[in-house]
C-alpha cells in the first residue's frame, strides 16, 4: 500500500517511463517510441504540483517560496553535479570547440533555458544532437519553467476565485494548450517539440487527474490500469523518430499515464514490484546520467555498448540518488543561510566552472595555436548568410545585394552560393561593382520544370527571370551542390554513377540546368559555372582533430581520395565535359583548386577548406572568387 502519501503506482510509472527513454537512447530500434517516456514524465510531474498546490490554496498554507524551495532541493544538486562531472570530463577528453559547446549547454542546463538553445540549434533526433552532452535536460528546463509560472497563475486565480473556478479553468486551459500544440507541431516542429506553450499541456494534464479524481470499483480501476498502460506500451512500440511530436500523437502515452493515476491501484504488480520500485525511486538520476553515457559509447563507436552503458547509467544513478539527492537547501525560514549552502556552493561551482569553458573558447590554450586557428577559421561563415540565404519563397527583389550601388554581378543557386557570393562581393567592392545574392537551401535547378510545383521551383523562375530582366546584371555565377540535388546526400552508399540519365528526376534537372545556363548565356556578358565541390563525408572539424591526434602536419590535411570525388560526381562530371555551350559560358573547377592527383584537401596551405562537411569555408570561396574575377 501506498506509506503515507507516496504513492507507489507513480513511483513505479516513473520506473516505465525511465526504462523506455534508456532503452530508445540506446538500443533504438528495440523501442523506437521510447522517448514518449517523457511525456509520461510530464503527467507525472503535473499530478504532483498541482496537488502540492491545490491543497496549500484549500488550506490557506500555500507558500510560493517554500514551493520553489522544495523544486530546487529536488532537480539542482543532482544536475549541478552532473553539469560539472561532464565538463571535467570535456576538459580531459573533449578538443576546444566541443568543450565550448558543452560550455554553453551546461549554462543553459543550470539557468533552465536550454530547451531555448536546443530548439535554435538543432532537432531533437538529428544526427549532430549526438554530439550534444547535456541534450535532455531540455525536459528539465521545461518542468522548471512551467514550475515558475504554474503557481503563480493558481495563487493569482485564487484570490479571486474558488478552487472549483480554479479547476475547471485547469481544464479549458488544457484543452486549449493541446489544440494549440497540435497546430504548432506542424507548423514548427522544432518549436513544439523543445518549448514549453506545446508541452504545458501534458502537465495540466496530470493537474486535471489530481483536481478531478474518481471513485470506482476494484474491477474498473484494474481496467483503467490496464488500458492506460497499453496505451504507453504501444506508443513505446509504434512510434517512431519520424512521428510529429508532441502534437495528437502524443495524447496516447500522456493520456495512458492519466489513466493509470486516476486507477490509483497501490497493490498492482504491473507497477508495485521490487524492480520497478527501484528504478522509480532513483529515476531522475538515472535519467541524468543515462544520456552522457549514450553518448560516450557513440563517441568511442563501443560495438555492443548498451551493455557496459546500462550497468553503467545504474551505478551513476544510483550514486547520485544515493549520495547527491539527500543534499538539502535551507528551508525557507532560513533564506539567509541558502547563500553558503551545499547546494548554493555547488550550483555556483558549476555555474562559474560552465561559464569559463564557455568564454574562454574551450580552454583552448591546451592546443597548439595553429589548431585552435583552424578550427577558427572552419567556423567563419558569411556574415550576411542568416539574413541573405532563404529556405521559403522570398520574391527576388528582396535578395541581398552587396557593396555597392551599381549592381553587375548576379549569383544564384542553393546554400553553396552564400560564402562565395560575400567574397566574390568584397573583392568587387574595389572596382565599385555591386553582387545581388540569390540562394534557396537545398533547392536543386528547377527552371520551367514540368509540374514544378514548389517554393524551390517558383522561387528558381522568378529569381531567374528578374535576373534576365535587369541588364545592369552582365555577370552571372551560378552553383549548386549537383550531386545531391541529382543523387542524394547517403555517404555510406554513395554510387559508383554511369554516365547516362537512370530515372526521370535526373533528365528533368539535367535539361533545367542546361536551360538556366543558355538563358543566363544569351542575355548576359559572362555566365561562371561552379563545378562539383569534393564533399568530405565527415566534417571538417572531425578531420582536424583526427589529424592532431594522428600526429599528422596540420597545414595539409587530405579530404577524400580524387578518385572518390570522380566517382560521386561522374554524372554532372560527364554532362559538363561532353555537353557544348555558348561561348561566354566559363566552368570553375575547384578540383584543380582544392585536390593533387591523389587526394581533394580537407585543409590546404594551412587554411580550411569548409566550415563543415561540403560547404565551401570562406577561405575557400576567396579562391574561389579570385578565379572567377580572373577569367
Amino acid at each position: 500500500m501506498a506509506r503515507g502519501n507516496f504513492r507507489l503506482d507513480i513511483n513505479g510509472l516513473r520506473g516505465w517511463a525511465v526504462i523506455a527513454v534508456v532503452l530508445f537512447h540506446f538500443l533504438p530500434d528495440t523501442l523506437p517510441g521510447g522517448f514518449s517516456g517523457v511525456d509520461v514524465f510530464f503527467v507525472i510531474s503535473g499530478f504532483l504540483m498541482t496537488g502540492i498546490i491545490f491543497s496549500g490554496i484549500e488550506n490557506r498554507t500555500f507558500n510560493i517560496i517554500e514551493f520553489y524551495v522544495a523544486r530546487a532541493n529536488r532537480i539542482i544538486p543532482p544536475l549541478a553535479i552532473l553539469c560539472i562531472s561532464v565538463l571535467f570530463f570535456g576538459y580531459v577528453y573533449l578538443y576546444p570547440p566541443e568543450l565550448e559547446m558543452l560550455g554553453k549547454h551546461a549554462v543553459a542546463s543550470l539557468g533552465f533555458f536550454s530547451n531555448i538553445l536546443y530548439w535554435r540549434e538543432s532537432g531533437y533526433f538529428d544526427a549532430a544532437s549526438h554530439e550534444k552532452w547535456l541534450l535532455h535536460t531540455w525536459s528539465l528546463s521545461v518542468e522548471w519553467q512551467f514550475y515558475i509560472l504554474y503557481p503563480l497563475i493558481l495563487a493569482a486565480l485564487g484570490r479571486f476565485f474558488s478552487l472549483t473556478k480554479i479547476k475547471w479553468s485547469l481544464l479549458l486551459f488544457t484543452v486549449g494548450a493541446f489544440a494549440f500544440g497540435c497546430i504548432v507541431t506542424f507548423s514548427w516542429p522544432d518549436a513544439a517539440y523543445f518549448l514549453l506553450p506545446t508541452r504545458a499541456w501534458e502537465l495540466m494534464l496530470g493537474g486535471i487527474a489530481y483536481a478531478f479524481p474518481i471513485n470506482l470499483s476494484p474491477l474498473y480501476r484494474r481496467a483503467l490500469e490496464a488500458a492506460g498502460l497499453a496505451l504507453i506500451v504501444l506508443t513505446y512500440l509504434l512510434v517512431d523518430s519520424s512521428t510529429p511530436w508532441p502534437g495528437y500523437h502524443a495524447l496516447a502515452p500522456a493520456l495512458g499515464a492519466y489513466l493509470l493515476i486516476l486507477a490509483n491501484r497501490q497493490d498492482s504488480l504491473l507497477t508495485n514490484n521490487a524492480t520497478l520500485q527501484f528504478i522509480g525511486k532513483r529515476s531522475y538520476s538515472i535519467y541524468l546520467w543515462h544520456w552522457p553515457v549514450a553518448v560516450l559509447g557513440l563517441q568511442l563507436s563501443v560495438a555492443h555498448w548498451w551493455v557496459p552503458g546500462f550497468a553503467l547509467t545504474l551505478l551513476l544513478g544510483w550514486m547520485s540518488y544515493r549520495y547527491v539527492e539527500t543534499i538539502r537547501l535551507p528551508s525557507y525560514h532560513q533564506l539567509h543561510k541558502a547563500a553558503l549552502s551545499r547546494p548554493a556552493l555547488i550550483l555556483l561551482a558549476s555555474g562559474l566552472f560552465a561559464f569559463a569553458v564557455f568564454r574562454t573558447d574551450g580552454v583552448e590554450t591546451r592546443f597548439p595555436p595553429m589548431f585552435n586557428d583552424l578550427h577558427e577559421q572552419a567556423g567563419l561563415t558569411s556574415p550576411h548568410r542568416s539574413q541573405c540565404h532563404i529556405s521559403e519563397y522570398r520574391p527576388p527583389e528582396q535578395s541581398c545585394e552587396y557593396f555597392a550601388d551599381s549592381i553587375r554581378w548576379a549569383t544564384l543557386g542553393d546554400s553553396h552560393t552564400i560564402e562565395l557570393a560575400y567574397e566574390l562581393a568584397k573583392q568587387l567592392q574595389d572596382k565599385g561593382e555591386g553582387l545581388k545574392h540569390f540562394s534557396f537551401s537545398g533547392c536543386p535547378p528547377s527552371f520551367q520544370l514540368e509540374n514544378g510545383i514548389s517554393e524551390c521551383a517558383d522561387w528558381y523562375d522568378a529569381s531567374l527571370q528578374y535576373i534576365v530582366d535587369h541588364p545592369s546584371i552582365e555577370n552571372v555565377v551560378v552553383g549548386h551542390r549537383w550531386s545531391f540535388a541529382f543523387w542524394g546526400d547517403n555517404i555510406e552508399a554513395y554510387p559508383d554513377l554511369p554516365p547516362q540519365p537512370t530515372s526521370p528526376a535526373v533528365t528533368s534537372m539535367t535539361e533545367s540546368l542546361d536551360k538556366i545556363i543558355r538563358t543566363l548565356a544569351g542575355k548576359k556578358e559572362k555566365v561562371f559555372v561552379i563545378y562539383p565541390m569534393p564533399e568530405l563525408g565527415t566534417s571538417i572539424q572531425h578531420l582536424i582533430n583526427q589529424a592532431m591526434d594522428d600526429g599528422m602536419s596540420l597545414s595539409e590535411i587530405p579530404g577524400i581520395t580524387l578518385d572518390y570525388y570522380h566517382s560521386r560526381n561522374s554524372w554532372i562530371l560527364h554532362h559538363f565535359d561532353t555537353t557544348e555551350y555558348p561561348e561566354n559560358v566559363h566552368f570553375i573547377q575547384p578540383e584543380k583548386l582544392f585536390c593533387d592527383s591523389a587526394f581533394c584537401y580537407a585543409v590546404k596551405g594551412g587554411r580550411p577548406l569548409y566550415y563543415d562537411d561540403d560547404h565551401p569555408s570562406l577561405a575557400a570561396a576567396k579562391i574561389l572568387s579570385r578565379e572567377i574575377i580572373s577569367r
